[in-house]
């Protein structure tokens, strides 16, 4: 496998942090203080995220350059589909015209995106065919307005990539797991089997993103992040000195610190895009890499480690060589 062209969707509305401070009556400069967070680019109120998606996939067609009949398979990362039932990649890849693509969504979390790829990758090369993956959330409509722990971190947007089968494979490694015993961590109670959406559940906003023991989730988030790193590198045969660019999930700034100390990966060598895009879930690796890649950080035999951890809790690294 190797990845062809990387591309974004970015909301044209921007929330800057000094109107959620204002409402929430928060001391000016706490969000970013806290998350490194300073925007949050927003959905429009009729954009839904097979919108965005589908903006960012065709970017990522059109600078691989690739006819939409070679394209076997889209996958779609994302905790925010159009509609419960059906899925939205049918819509995406429909949209896009891939008329030879199977599609389907991943709910993997802030992981979703990296679950993707090193899926995608097999395909890619068990099959012959070109993979789109696709990283797509309008998280901002499952964010509680008034609690200050989400309100300022999270935000809409996707990214995608597209694959091609390659020998030797430019995945030089990866890693994908889990720990359920964090479950509880991060998440949003009602709207699935365990429990419906009632008029209660509204009513206590039970429908809402919610961050539960965050202490405990941000140790368990750097820790993730960190062994999913080493254990990628481990399977590609490669150290952190051998890294070029290390593209982490932008969960917030802090994690990303601390995490990048413990690898051993300088700020130097890190993509860090948390805040002028903030925290997108699946989409934030795509996001970040096609702004490394328009910024010309990113150059061919560039070494890239990738991480992610997210509610559930999952995590998943990848080392590419571009």
């Amino acid at each position: 496998m190797r990845v062809l062209s990387a591309a974004s969707a970015i909301p044209e509305t921007v929330v800057g942090n000094e109107a959620i401070e204002a409402r929430l009556g928060l001391e000016r400069g706490w969000i970013e203080r806290r998350t490194g967070v300073r925007r949050r680019p927003t959905a429009a109120a009729r954009e839904a995220t097979s919108d965005l998606a589908i903006r960012a996939g065709g970017a990522a067609l059109e600078r691989a350059g690739i006819q939409a009949k070679d394209v076997g398979l889209l996958l779609l990362a994302t905790s925010t589909p159009d509609h419960l039932l059906p899925p939205t990649a049918p819509l995406v890849a429909h949209r896009l015209g891939l008329p030879q693509s199977g599609a389907i969504d991943l709910a993997g979390a802030c992981t979703g995106f990296l679950y993707a790829l090193v899926l995608g990758s097999s395909f890619a090369n068990n099959h012959g065919k070109a993979v789109l993956v696709i990283g797509a959330n309008v998280l901002t409509r499952r964010t509680n307005e008034r609690d200050a722990a989400t309100a300022g971190l999270f935000s809409d947007g996707a990214g995608a990539v597209v694959l091609a089968p390659a020998e030797p494979s430019n995945l030089l490694g990866s890693f994908l797991g889990s720990d359920g015993s964090g479950y509880e961590a991060i998440g949003i109670q009602a709207g699935g089997s365990r429990e419906p959406i009632t008029h209660g559940a509204l009513d206590e906003g039970r429908n809402l993103m919610a961050i539960r023991r965050g202490s405990l989730f941000f140790r368990q988030a750097v820790h993730g992040m960190v062994e999913a790193g080493e254990e990628a590198m481990k399977a590609a045969g490669v150290n952190s000195n051998a890294v070029d660019w290390w593209i982490p999930h932008q969960a917030n700034s802090r994690i990303i610190e601390d995490a990048g100390k413990l690898l051993g990966i300088t700020p130097q060598r890190t993509v860090n895009v948390v805040a002028q895009y903030a925290n997108s879930s699946a989409a934030t690796i795509p996001v970040a890499l096609a702004h490394a890649l328009d910024e010309g950080q990113i150059r061919a035999g560039n070494i890239i480690l990738f991480t992610a951890v997210g509610a559930g809790l999952v995590s998943a690294g990848a080392v590419v060589r571009w």
